[in-house]
């Protein structure tokens, strides 16, 4: 019986982490026990090239001390990024001037400068976070060895670790490699991606392209881009020996402490009796935040009292949006923005909410449509392929070309009170964590059958899977 080795180092070494694919690896990890009467599942990561298996995914602090330190280290983080978020939106502003529009040194020294600068805010809080870690990491996982009829399944955000001799060596011993994907935007849609990530990026997919015996997708839309590159990349000859399937997410938040409470200024809005639309997501360029803004001005000239609340952490290449945000005149009145809110508090605003709106130009999924359709939130996306397949007939589309697509909606959907999709949210159903974690070690064990069935070249044919 193979064993499924599911690698999760990067959520290993940053369980601060909460967005996109932490949140999806970290609640994968922590329903493996679940589905165990499907196949021996071990959580494991790569370290100084070796392979280590998990006992414990996030530390924990044994005694008062160091959890009362996590918890200022925390608070004293998110000051620190958003000193360093306003650092370079004092960077971005100064290009416009002489003589850093004149002179194409003078913008390298002060994006030097900046750079140190930001690093001197972050590197102390590393280091001091670095000395907490290393005695736990120690505690949490071993060294183990593996089998040759074991399946190593990529699941984290593989790419940020150059692990491909580690990989390669299990694969000569006979491990099957197969590769979690969650979106290819650095290769389809770049614009949106910092250079460096294009380049790590592509790096990375050219060799999990070459190395990988299966691909599985977290939508079918997905699946079939990735069958596409591979094919692009090696041939139809080659690609025709590795398989592609695809698995769905859950919905839950998982990091909800009954100990927290919700921040006074986030109850006095969504208590306050208003129309609020929310858009939760990091906070970058693919995300499509000015499409949110211009819709909703348009229904603000036009005598709206409808509220529209950013929720999500500030990412890159959004010094424009930022600052038309903390600029606008309608900030704090009818726009609002927070960066830093809990799994609590969010949990509250999909409670307490009209709608959630979601204009992004390309998703791998979309994982803020399910937890809010999850919670009874109606849904407001973007008219794109893999929305539809998420979604299907329970959410309203909009034309991304046009704003006025989206302010027609929220003013059909304010005037008549019944929200301009073709099915009632309510009768939409999705998956548990728990159902996720069970799809994807379903796909993949039946997936890896057929493989070592074809490979083998098994006569009995019926006693493999279809």
């Amino acid at each position: 019986m193979n064993r499924f080795l599911i690698e999760c180092t990067y959520v290993f070494h940053h369980p601060e982490m909460n967005s996109g694919i932490q949140r999806v690896v970290r609640n994968i990890i922590n329903h493996l026990p679940l589905v165990q009467d499907e196949a021996e599942c071990i959580p494991v990561i790569f370290k100084d090239g070796k392979i280590l298996e998990v006992k414990q995914l996030a530390p924990t602090y044994t005694d008062e001390w160091r959890s009362r330190v996590r918890q200022k280290l925390e608070k004293v983080a998110r000051k620190l990024v958003q000193v360093r978020n306003r650092y370079w939106l004092i960077h971005s502003r100064l290009l416009r001037f002489w003589p850093w529009n004149a002179s194409h040194n003078v913008q390298r020294v002060t994006y030097v400068l900046c750079r140190l600068v930001s690093l001197s805010f972050v590197l102390p809080l590393y280091l001091t976070e670095w000395v907490l870690r290393k005695t736990e990491v120690q505690q949490r996982a071993f060294e183990m060895e593996c089998r040759a009829d074991d399946v190593l399944v990529l699941l984290d955000s593989s790419w940020h670790a150059d692990f491909f001799p580690v990989a390669e060596r299990l694969q000569q011993e006979g491990v099957a490699i197969v590769s979690v994907i969650y979106d290819l935007i650095p290769l389809t849609h770049p614009q949106f991606c910092d250079g460096p990530l294009v380049q790590v990026f592509d790096r990375w997919f050219d060799w999990i392209a070459n190395t990988a015996d299966g691909f599985i997708a977290i939508s079918s839309t997905i699946r079939d881009e990735v069958r596409d590159e591979v094919q692009r990349r090696l041939g139809k000859e080659r690609v025709a020996s590795r398989w592609f399937d695809f698995f769905h997410l859950g919905s839950e938040l998982d990091q909800i402490d009954p100990n927290q409470s919700v921040r006074p200024v986030v109850e006095k809005l969504f208590t306050s009796g208003r129309a609020i639309y929310l858009m939760v997501s990091t906070i970058e360029p693919r995300k499509n935040h000015a499409y949110l803004l211009d819709a909703f001005e348009h229904l603000w000239r036009d005598g709206s009292d409808v509220v529209l609340c950013f929720i999500g952490r500030i990412g890159w290449k959004n010094e424009r949006l930022i600052e038309r945000v903390k600029n606008h005149p309608e900030l704090k009145r009818r726009l609002f923005m927070f960066n830093d809110l809990s799994d609590v508090e969010l949990e509250y605003c999909y409670s307490h909410a009209k709608a959630l709106v979601f204009p992004s130009f390309v998703e791998g999924f979309g994982l803020p449509l399910v937890e809010a359709m999850q919670r009874g939130l109606p849904v407001m996306a973007s008219d794109i392929p893999v929305f539809h397949e998420i979604g299907g007939e329970f959410i309203s589309y909009f034309d991304l070309h046009h704003p006025e697509s989206l302010s027609r909606q929220v003013q059909q959907y304010e005037g008549s009170g019944i929200f301009p999709a073709t099915r009632d949210v309510a009768d939409w159903s999705c998956l548990s964590w728990e159902g996720s974690a069970r799809q994807l070690i379903e796909r993949v064990g039946r997936q890896v059958r057929i493989q070592q069935c074809v490979q083998s070249e098994y006569d009995e044919t019926d006693h493999c899977p279809e």
